[in-house]
């Protein structure tokens, strides 16, 4: 429920009050630009990315390796893409932060560790 306030409440008023600054620092069309030119990198860094790692999933099952890690990883660069095409200053940081290999690589481990202690609360059950 935080994690859904935050997302729905905080973000998008950081986000309002970002675009207030810089379009009192750098003026309004100014921002406009830079907004539009991040979601045009965040488009081209998501496909080269994305492109990157649907390669090493394949090299990974072609020797027979279940592909978890490089399965992280697109989770990470579908999620930063998505981000990145998000209109915003929080977002676009976020956003790179997931699609950029080197903090990619940082995050993973964390992302992995969730997502663990996530699924092992989840019971299964089977109904016949």
């Amino acid at each position: 429920m935080r994690f859904l306030l935050f997302l729905f409440i905080v973000v998008p008023a950081l986000e309002i009050g970002l675009f207030i600054l810089a379009g009192k620092t750098i003026g309004g069309f100014t921002t406009i630009a830079l907004i539009i030119a991040t979601g045009i990198l965040g488009a081209f860094l998501a496909k080269q990315q994305g492109l990157g790692v649907l390669r090493k999933m394949q090299e990974q099952m072609r020797f027979g390796y279940p592909p978890g890690e490089a399965l992280i990883e697109g989770v990470c660069v579908l999620f930063g893409g998505l981000l990145l095409l998000t209109p915003g200053f929080v977002t676009d940081f976020a956003g790179l932060l997931l699609i950029l290999p080197p903090t990619r690589r940082m995050i993973q481990p964390v992302l992995l560790k969730i997502f663990k202690r996530w699924f092992s609360r989840k019971q299964i059950y089977i109904y016949r």
